[in-house]
């Protein structure tokens, strides 16, 4: 019976979710086994014939999730229990399953094959969204917008440079895993606590072998177990992928707000609802999601790092967290990812919006403009910070637009005219190169 909502398909996409399925992890760990029987009898360990019947057999179709269940029942261990149930159906050739090995060479050797498998759809999906972040950034690249510090206005800037902003994170996202992939996606064929002494004078070899037809490399060197860094490694980065998601969501559902009214998630209008209870509601729940979502991904981090201390060459305090952080963190963040391509791929952007909230604050938002034109004047910039400073307190306390304050100053009207004063308070004027880094982040 399915209790978590990523076994009821509330959560994940169908993609990520067969890669940790249970018949497929079974079958990773077959692959290992088949790969470790062609090896042998690469090198002469094993005769050749008995080699391909383990390769043939080394399949759920063969090897049934029942039978491996129900030895594992009588004898308290999942991989003997594998490894008796490909004997079982191997016949003589089975006396030659698991030569040499330890649980640990096969169980980190899958782990390795179901993580490649699953950063391949992750990546896909960091791709897909820095191209629709190109896309939108080149597409609003010009269309201004107010920036905040502090959640108060800040200066002006564009839609597009925040777009770019979120762009290049992604690239970094990118660039990490990519990096990582040494690290992280390596098996192991050490034996018990990683001599190899139980694979012989060829081990070696053995090793080699084994992750060449795999298609994945082997550990420098091992104990029983692959050691955790490089898991936690992994956890970590795509809890930093996680994070990402949250700050673009939590940004888009702070610009969704009525006061503010700039950015909106796609609203089916004929038929979701976003109220049980109060008909006009229309919720930013799908950045929401994101929003919760990403607490669970950080929470694996914890028990990643904590994976990382272990007992001499290997205890068992790994292998029950791991049957959770692995998948977890996988699917998550590649639905994650998914949710934030549907949200940016909908966004609505109300540009006239964000053009009235500008001026809410009357001009002042453009002090720091009208500062820089009395430093070019000649003016202490200390000084002109502080004269800026009273009138935008004068302007905010006695609510009148801060251009009619600056015109009844005669010190500020001395330095610059009427003219130069309505440039500098022209958010156009001020924005930098805001438009230039949105189009280096769009054509890059």
């Amino acid at each position: 019976m399915p209790i978590l909502p990523i076994d009821t398909e509330r959560y994940g996409t169908s993609e990520m979710r067969r890669v940790f399925e249970e018949e497929a992890r079974v079958q990773r760990l077959l692959d290992v086994e088949a790969a470790l029987a062609l090896a042998h009898a690469e090198i002469g360990n094993i005769p050749r014939e008995d080699a391909k019947k383990i390769a043939a057999m080394a399949s759920t179709k063969h090897v049934k999730i029942e039978r491996v269940k129900s030895i594992e029942k009588e004898i308290k261990h999942d991989i003997a229990s594998l490894v008796r149930a490909l004997s079982e159906v191997c016949g003589s050739s089975g006396a030659y399953v698991h030569l040499g090995a330890t649980s640990y060479d096969i169980v980190d050797t899958a782990n390795a094959l179901q993580l490649k498998e699953s950063l391949k759809i992750i990546e896909t999906k960091l791709a897909d969204l820095e191209k629709i972040l190109k896309g939108k950034a080149a597409r609003y690249k010009e269309t201004m917008m107010m920036g905040r510090t502090h959640g108060q206005h800040a200066l002006p800037t564009t839609l597009g440079f925040k777009f770019a902003v979120w762009g290049y994170e992604i690239s970094r996202h990118m660039t990490r895993l990519k990096e990582c992939h040494n690290r992280v996606l390596v098996g192991k064929m050490s034996g018990a606590i990683g001599t190899q002494a139980s694979l012989g004078e060829k081990a070696e070899q053995i090793q080699e072998l084994v992750m060449k037809q795999l298609g994945i490399q082997a550990a420098e060197i091992s104990t029983q177990i692959v050691q955790r860094d490089r898991y936690a490694e992994l956890v970590c980065l795509l809890a930093l992928i996680a994070c990402s998601l949250e700050n673009f969501a939590t940004e888009i559902r702070e610009l969704q707000r009525p006061e503010i009214g700039e950015l909106f998630e796609s609203f089916e209008r004929v038929h979701q609802v976003g109220s049980s209870t109060m008909p006009h509601k229309r919720n930013p729940e799908t950045c929401e999601r994101i929003c919760g979502l990403a607490r669970i991904v950080r929470s694996l981090v914890v028990p990643a790092l904590e994976n990382v201390v272990t007992w001499h060459e290997r205890d068992l305090t790994q292998s029950s967290a791991e049957r959770f952080i692995f998948p977890e963190s996988c699917i998550l963040v590649d639905y994650l990812l998914l949710l934030m391509i549907d949200v940016l791929s909908n966004l609505q952007v109300d540009d006239e919006r964000m053009l009235h909230n500008m001026d809410l604050t009357q001009g002042r938002a453009m002090s720091e403009a009208v500062m820089i034109a009395l430093t070019n004047k000649g003016v202490n910039r200390q000084n002109a910070h502080e004269l800026l400073r009273k009138l935008t307190v004068r302007s905010e306390v006695e609510k009148r637009h801060f251009r009619a304050i600056l015109l009844d100053d005669p010190f500020v009207t001395e330095k610059l005219s009427e003219k130069e004063i309505d440039e500098a308070l022209n958010p156009k004027n001020y924005l930098g190169t805001a438009v230039k880094q949105a189009e280096a982040f769009a054509s890059g």
